[in-house]
């Protein structure tokens, strides 16, 4: 559908404090490629009224125009993020990380070198590689194509967008699976504990992915839930409140001292 059109506000940066005893708990949720905070806004403002302080950024090179993804490097994706973990961390005492698709990718890579300070991480449908396609063909390729057809907006409930862009940048690719493969080699440096939802039916990544994250990753508590009725944008689909509410179980499990 493309980011033309999208409330005023939507593809924003968007924060709000929390209230209550769960003020002091702060939750970062990161969107996927080509995809816009519209994604991770309902699940934000869903676990905000249980009183979290929640933060949902906007990633570099996202929310204006397809041409700006090829212009950046995948090190300022999770820089983004260490900025709004530094940001929460100025209020709460204890910080969730929560990601969607190449968002996950990015928050496992975070996680890397962050698990420490991190009470916990969040993952849906995440990325961490595309089978046969690495960064050496997909740079071959993005000095041909600029643009490809988008792989955006795979969700089976009718008539809603991420306000994603309806444009695949080539050298935006080539930034993230340089990115996938080297968080790849480090997922046994991910140790904070970890939750994972994987939809069935999902047409955007294999199920591949979520195998390699389960079996990769150094942490002890791992949780893997399947969603039977949401395709690849499922924090915006018919399970969004699968998520919402198994999440929410999940930081309350966690925060604990």
């Amino acid at each position: 559908m493309g980011v033309i059109g999208a409330p005023a506000g939507l593809l924003d940066n968007w924060s709000a404090t929390g209230s209550g005893s769960n003020k002091s708990i702060g939750i970062l949720l990161v969107h996927g490629f080509t995809g816009s905070p519209a994604s991770m806004r309902p699940w934000a403002e869903y676990l905000n009224q249980k009183g979290y302080t929640v933060r949902v950024p906007l990633l570099p090179g996202h929310g204006t125009k397809p041409e700006d993804l090829n212009e950046v490097t995948w090190e300022q994706w999770p820089a983004k993020v260490e900025q709004e973990i530094a940001e929460l961390s100025k209020t709460c005492t204890k910080i969730f990380l929560c990601g969607l698709s190449m968002g996950g990718g990015t928050t496992l890579n975070v996680a890397t070198r962050h698990s420490k300070i991190l009470s916990g991480i969040i993952l849906v449908n995440p990325m961490i590689h595309v089978a046969f396609i690495g960064p050496e063909v997909a740079y071959f390729l993005s000095r041909f194509q600029k643009l490809r057809k988008s792989v955006g907006d795979d969700i089976k409930r009718p008539g809603v967008t991420e306000w994603g862009y309806d444009a695949l940048p080539t050298r935006g690719v080539h930034q993230l699976l340089k990115m996938l493969k080297y968080t790849r080699s480090r997922l046994h440096d991910v140790t904070a504990p970890m939750q994972l939802f994987h939809s069935v039916d999902d047409h955007t990544l294999p199920v591949s992915n979520t195998e390699i994250i389960m079996n990769g990753v150094g942490s002890r508590v791992k949780q893997r839930i399947e969603l039977t009725n949401s395709y690849h944008v499922a924090t915006l689909d018919y399970d969004a409140e699968i998520i919402f509410e198994n999440s929410k179980l999940f930081i309350e499990a966690h925060s604990g001292e």
